[in-house]
């Protein structure tokens, strides 16, 4: 990963479906060295899906959602796709990864990844079966909060060469924190100038904006060297303060 790296939360929503020919291949996803901490914690979820009323507590499922429990016992075997097409939800739609061009994909392939629950950090293009965990989730015999942090932050920052551009949700950053990662806000401007930090919306704003960086093929390895680019199709990303702010206005569907 250089000049840029985009560091993006899974979501709790997943498309189903996939490649049947290509099941889950550890060895094949990106980060190989956490090949061990991966295979543990899908133990472990596996453990904890067997039985259903373990799993509703552990995994927080609801009755619509508690038959996604399933999905954690065949991961071994069930279909895959891209990390970037298996996420749905108000930040991945936005991307339309379904309609991206190749230019596009092969951008989010070079500089995205997603930190997954699951997985670890996992490359836009990695082939993932559909699963359910979350970072709070509660397995038998590992806490997530532990077992994550130190070696995804040490292969996190192991590739990284230049800015990473951090728009993961607190949860997840702290799954693999990684020094010197810049996080964005999403602010929306009133008339009179006041600043509004967003809550569920920072998410789309968040997709329009991996839209827009993959479609124009963004090359740059700085914040401000980012908000010049972005500027260019009328996106405003500001520094205020020791902060960065993404001004969800500038970022209507329309601009990107």
């Amino acid at each position: 990963m250089t000049g840029l790296t985009v560091l993006l939360p899974p979501s709790e929503t997943k498309r189903e479906g996939g490649d049947t020919e290509r099941p889950l291949d550890l060895g094949a996803l990106s980060f190989p060295e956490l090949a061990t901490e991966r295979a543990a914690v899908i133990t472990a979820a596996r453990s904890v899906s067997s039985e259903e009323s373990s799993a509703r507590t552990a995994l927080k499922l609801g009755p619509k959602s508690v038959t996604e429990r399933l999905r954690n016992l065949v991961l071994d075997t069930s279909p895959s796709m891209p990390a970037i097409e298996r996420y749905t939800g108000v930040l991945y739609d936005p991307l339309d990864a379904l309609g991206a061009d190749a230019a596009t994909r092969a951008w989010w392939d070079r500089h995205v990844v997603v930190q997954s629950a699951m997985f670890g950090p996992i490359g836009a293009g990695d082939m993932v079966p559909a699963y359910r965990l979350s970072h709070d989730s509660r397995l038998p015999g590992l806490r997530l909060a532990s077992h994550w942090p130190v070696p995804a932050a040490a292969a996190l920052s192991a590739r990284a060469d230049g800015l990473v551009l951090d728009l993961r949700s607190e949860g997840y950053r702290a799954l693999g924190p990684v020094p010197g990662a810049v996080p964005l806000r999403v602010v929306s401007i009133a008339g009179d100038g006041r600043r509004k930090a967003l809550n569920h919306w920072n998410k789309t704003a968040k997709g329009r904006l991996v839209s827009l960086l993959g479609r124009t093929g963004a090359s740059v390895s700085s914040m401000p060297e980012l908000a010049d680019w972005v500027a260019g199709s009328g996106v405003v990303v500001e520094r205020v303060g020791d902060s960065w702010d993404l001004v969800a206005e500038s970022l209507e569907p329309v601009a990107v």
